[in-house]
C-alpha cells in the first residue's frame, strides 16, 4: 500500500514523552507482574449516578438526535453562569462570555490557533501540562518557559523573565491547582498576574482543570475572581475531574468576550457542537447537589494523607500537595527522574511519571497520581521501601 508523507506541521509536533512510559508499563504487565500504576491522570471513580441517569433520560429525547446548535445549547451556558456565580461570585454573560468545549484539552490546544500568528511567543509554565506545547506547535508559535520553583511555591516569577521575551509574548498559560506540582495560587499572585498581563498586553489562559480539588479546608480560587481578570484573559474548566466525566469530553471556557468569540469562531469550522444529551447531563452536574464533589475531594484528601504519611515513614522527605490529585515527589540524590522511575517500575512494579516529561524544570521530581485505593497506595510505599533507597 502506498504511504503518504505527513505534513510539515504534523512533523513539527512535540513527541509524546509518555508514550514510551506506556510501552514500558505494557512490557512489565505482559510479563505477568502486578503493576500499581500511579503514573497517569485518569480519574478512577465513576461518574455520579444522578448525572448518568440524566444522560440516559436525555438520550431518548428526539430533539437531541439532530444536530445541536453550533455553539452549544443556551441552557448549558446559563448553567455555567449560574455555577460561576454560586461558586466564585463571578458574573458571566452566558452568550458572550461562555464557550462550550469538547473537553478542557480541546480548548487549551485551540486557543493558540485562535489568537496567535507564526512566530508569536507564548509564556508556558515549566514544569507544566505537555499539551500546552501541542497547541503552540499547531499555531506555529514559539514557547518561552516560565520556571516553577519550589522556593517560589511553584508560582512563576514575572520579574525574572527576560524583557525581550515579555515584549514579544502575546499569550500565557497558567494552571492552579497545578499539574504536576499540586501547588495552589493565591489571590495576590493572580492580582499580580492581571497587572503584568495588562501592562504587556498578554492574554492569560488559566487552566482550572483541578478547580474543585483543594485540601486542608482551602477551596482553590478562580482567576476570574480577581478584579480585572476578565479584561486580560479566560479560564478553562473541565467536567473530567470535578465530576469524574473524563470520557464524556466536555468542558467550557469563560471570561474575556473577544477570546470567547475567537474560540467559538474556530469551533464553528471544526465541529457541530456536542450531543445534546451530554450537554443536559452537564447542566445537571453544575446545578444540582454538589455533595458528590465534596465526597470526591474528601476521598482524594484521605488518599493524600495516607500516601504521604507512608512515604515519610520510609524516610522519603516529601511535601503534601495543596490541591489536584497529584503528588510531586523529589527524586533521591544521584538519580535522574527517568532513571528513578525506571527502577520503581522494574524492581517495585510501581509506575510514576518522570518529572522531565513536564519540562526541563521537572527534572529532579516524579509525579504520582492519587488515583487508586489507599490500600494500593500503602502497598506502593511498601514496595518502594523494600528497595532500600531511602
Amino acid at each position: 500500500m502506498k504511504s503518504f508523507t505527513e505534513s510539515d506541521l504534523l512533523k513539527s509536533l512535540p513527541k509524546q514523552f509518555f508514550a514510551s512510559l506506556v510501552d514500558k508499563v505494557g512490557k512489565v504487565m505482559a510479563d505477568g507482574h502486578d503493576v500499581i500504576n500511579l503514573g497517569q491522570g485518569n480519574p478512577d471513580q465513576p461518574t455520579p449516578p444522578h448525572i448518568v441517569e440524566a444522560l440516559q433520560k436525555a438520550a431518548a429525547n428526539p430533539k437531541y438526535h439532530k444536530y445541536s446548535p453550533f455553539r452549544g445549547y443556551s441552557f448549558l451556558k446559563e448553567a455555567v453562569a449560574t455555577f460561576y456565580e454560586r461558586e466564585y461570585g463571578v458574573t458571566l454573560d452566558p452568550e458572550k462570555e461562555v464557550a462550550i468545549l469538547f473537553g478542557g484539552k480541546a480548548g487549551l490546544v485551540e486557543i493558540p490557533q485562535c489568537l496567535l500568528n507564526p512566530g508569536d511567543v507564548v509564556l508556558v509554565p515549566d514544569p507544566g501540562y505537555p499539551d500546552y506545547w501541542s497547541g503552540v506547535a499547531l499555531a506555529r508559535a514559539e514557547m518561552a518557559m516560565m520556571p516553577l520553583l519550589a522556593e517560589n511555591g511553584f508560582l512563576p516569577d514575572y520579574e525574572g523573565l527576560k524583557e525581550e521575551v515579555v515584549r514579544k509574548a502575546k499569550l500565557m498559560f497558567l494552571n492552579y491547582p497545578n499539574n504536576p506540582t499540586g501547588a495552589t495560587a493565591t489571590e495576590a499572585f493572580f492580582a499580580d498576574t492581571v497587572s503584568f498581563a495588562a501592562k504587556h498586553n498578554i492574554c492569560v489562559v488559566h487552566d482550572f482543570a483541578y478547580g474543585a480539588i483543594g485540601f486542608d479546608g482551602q477551596k482553590p480560587i478562580s482567576f476570574l475572581q480577581v478584579e480585572g481578570a476578565k479584561e486580560v484573559g479566560i479560564e478553562i474548566y473541565t467536567f473530567s475531574k470535578t465530576y469524574n466525566m473524563a470520557g464524556w469530553r466536555i468542558g467550557f471556557a469563560v471570561g474575556n468576550e473577544s477570546v470567547i468569540a475567537a474560540i467559538n469562531l474556530l469551533q464553528d469550522h471544526l465541529y457541530v457542537s456536542l450531543f445534546g444529551a451530554i450537554q443536559e447531563a452537564a447542566a445537571v452536574a453544575l446545578l444540582e447537589s454538589q455533595q458528590c464533589v465534596h465526597e470526591l475531594v474528601a476521598l482524594y484528601e484521605s488518599r493524600r494523607n495516607t500516601f504521604i504519611h507512608a512515604l515519610r515513614e520510609i524516610g522519603w522527605n516529601v511535601t503534601a500537595p495543596a490541591g489536584s490529585f497529584f503528588a510531586w515527589l523529589p527524586v533521591p540524590t544521584g538519580w535522574t527522574s527517568e532513571q528513578f522511575a525506571d527502577v520503581l517500575l522494574e524492581r517495585a512494579h510501581v509506575v510514576v511519571a518522570p518529572g522531565i516529561g513536564f519540562g526541563a524544570h521537572g527534572e529532579g521530581y516524579v509525579r504520582v497520581g492519587l488515583l487508586t485505593s489507599e490500600e494500593r497506595l500503602q502497598e506502593a510505599a511498601a514496595r518502594i521501601a523494600a528497595l532500600h533507597i531511602f
